[in-house]
């Protein structure tokens, strides 16, 4: 009898999760850049991680560094991460990512808010990615971001894009608009900012040459957004984001993803992980669900007027 119970007791040690049986893992979180939509992220993660049963300061160590707009910092974090082989790294952004996927082919990367994850190289193929990587991509949906600006504006002909072209997240969006603004009569006018301090006067260049600014889910230009604010303000140009988060800093409209149920989404694969599926053997997976926010009181000082059907239908509205 006590052999059966020895026995017993061995089998449920082995079918029970990690996170259940208290034995203590470890997350390290690299971060191109801080600012509100790739903190929710983050939180979102955290949070995601603690439902399944890894609690930070109780059975999970979480270590977090932010590359503060670097890549060459982004490099010195994944190399210290890497040295102290935590047993997931989780990278928020794509220069992240791809300073982690640079130097490990054997500690598993989760990403996260990646747009381009086969552009950036960082996974092959989208179901099958092999190998120690996986993640969350949030490639935003250009088509609709194009036709919501029609709707709100309809008179916009040229249609101006501050990004960063050494981001190749940026420069995939940046891709996507100019095939997709042209199917319903905008042309497009490009803006390089690449760095945040750039930002200003990038998007200065694009006064008195464009009738609507639209941002994509570029980390140099969001981590710098009010000084894109303050020229649309100036200038009186309809400003649009495609993070919900730069609505309430001051865009007109953002049909965009719920960046922390991007960063839970995340954390769920990152505990599959934990719990020990391999990352190579995860489908790298996508972000269907977008929210409308609205902000009327930068409208008006944009001079635009939103209608009452669009207002109607958004998910959160400043007024």
């Amino acid at each position: 009898m006590k052999a059966l119970r020895l026995g017993l007791l061995a089998l449920m040690a082995s079918i029970m999760p990690l996170a259940a049986q208290g034995a203590e893992k470890s997350v390290a979180i690299t971060q191109i850049v801080a600012h509100p939509a790739l903190d929710a992220c983050r939180k979102g993660i955290k949070d995601a991680l603690a439902d399944a049963g890894y609690v930070a300061g109780k059975n999970l160590k979480w270590t977090y560094e932010s590359a503060q707009g670097s890549p060459t910092t982004a490099a010195q974090v994944a190399q210290k991460f890497i040295g102290e082989a935590p047993d997931v790294i989780v990278a928020i952004a794509t220069p992240s990512a791809q300073s982690v996927a640079a130097n490990t082919k054997t500690i598993p990367l989760v990403f996260s808010a990646v747009t381009d994850p086969v552009g950036a190289k960082l996974v092959s193929n989208m179901e099958h990615p092999g190998k120690n990587i996986t993640g969350v991509t949030d490639l935003s949906p250009i088509g609709a971001h194009m036709r919501l600006i029609k709707r709100i504006v309809p008179t916009v002909k040229r249609l101006g894009i501050v990004y960063n072209p050494g981001e190749a997240n940026s420069v995939s969006l940046v891709n996507l608009v100019k095939s997709e603004a042209p199917k319903i009569g905008m042309s497009v006018v490009e803006a390089a900012a690449y760095k945040s301090s750039d930002v200003l006067d990038a998007t200065r260049s694009l006064v008195g040459k464009v009738d609507a600014i639209y941002i994509p889910t570029d980390n140099t230009v969001v981590s710098a957004f009010e000084g894109v604010v303050k020229v649309a303000e100036e200038a009186k140009i309809p400003l649009f984001a495609a993070d919900t988060d730069s609505v309430k800093r001051g865009a007109i409209a953002a049909a965009g993803f719920n960046y922390y149920d991007v960063g839970r989404q995340t954390g769920a694969m990152v505990a599959r992980i934990l719990n020990g599926e391999k990352p190579g053997d995860m489908a790298v997976e996508g972000v269907s669900k977008t929210e409308l926010y609205l902000n009327l009181r930068a409208a008006a000082k944009m001079g635009v007027t939103v209608p009452t059907d669009i207002v109607k239908e958004a998910k959160d509205v400043i007024r």
